[in-house]
């Protein structure tokens, strides 16, 4: 997907993500589906620190940056998490083929442009979601997440020792966009289908991958052992 699609899609993510962090207080407390213990704004919190880490791995060259706490109050909050868009978003501004600390392959701005659209997609659905609102994913940015899964994320949770390889295939059809994928070896034993998001969405454990969200055919018991991985974070 081009850099400069994916920061327009990124600078887009951010604001609806932020247009969430609006109302009284008792909106943040609000828990996140699929996230632990998290409210909103630990939510919030993170996405933000997350903004602070990738702008420094670009602009100081390092991945060790330890963001301070995101404030507590409300207004004090969104301040916050504008500030912390900006600086990011200042950083991704460097020519996207400009060289970068990043934890994977390639060490570049535009690793991070990738990388800091897909997260916001994400978590602007979680946060649409926690507050009972999640409008869909734009389907070619939810295609270019369900590759990132397996080119980048995966391969990370393998080296982590979060995630062991897997021993078969599974394939992967998007039937909105046309782009598929296989991950594992050899022939696949099963294949799923559905639009991008839905796709996506199993990965990253928002949907379960053995519900209505997606077709399966072939070996379907087989299969579901490769994306329950855990393939992401």
């Amino acid at each position: 997907m081009d850099p400069d699609l994916l920061l327009g899609r990124l600078r887009r993510e951010l604001g609806a993500f932020r247009a969430c962090l609006g109302g009284a207080s008792e909106c943040l407390s609000v828990p996140v589906a699929h996230c632990g213990d998290w409210t909103l704004h630990d939510l919030a919190a993170h996405l933000g620190r997350g903004n602070l880490w990738a702008a420094a791995a670009v602009t100081e060259g390092h991945g060790g940056l330890r963001p301070p706490p995101a404030p507590g109050e409300p207004a004090a909050l969104a301040r916050w998490f504008d500030g912390t868009c900006a600086v990011l978003l200042d950083a991704l501004a460097a020519e996207p083929s400009a060289p970068a600390w990043t934890f994977h392959p390639p060490h570049t701005v535009g690793f991070w442009r990738r990388r800091r659209a897909l997260e916001t997609l994400v978590h602007r659905w979680d946060a649409e979601h926690a507050r009972g609102e999640a409008r869909p994913l734009d389907p070619e940015t939810a295609a270019e997440g369900v590759a990132e899964v397996f080119d980048t994320m995966a391969p990370r949770q393998i080296a982590r020792g979060r995630a062991r390889p897997p021993d078969r295939a599974v394939r992967l059809a998007a039937t909105d966009t046309g782009a598929s994928w296989t991950y594992g070896p050899g022939a696949p034993v099963a294949a799923l289908s559905a639009p991008a998001e839905r796709l996506l969405l199993v990965l990253w454990g928002r949907l379960p991958a053995d519900g209505g969200a997606v077709a399966w055919e072939g070996d379907r018991t087989a299969g579901l052992g490769v994306p329950a991985g855990p393939l992401v974070p």
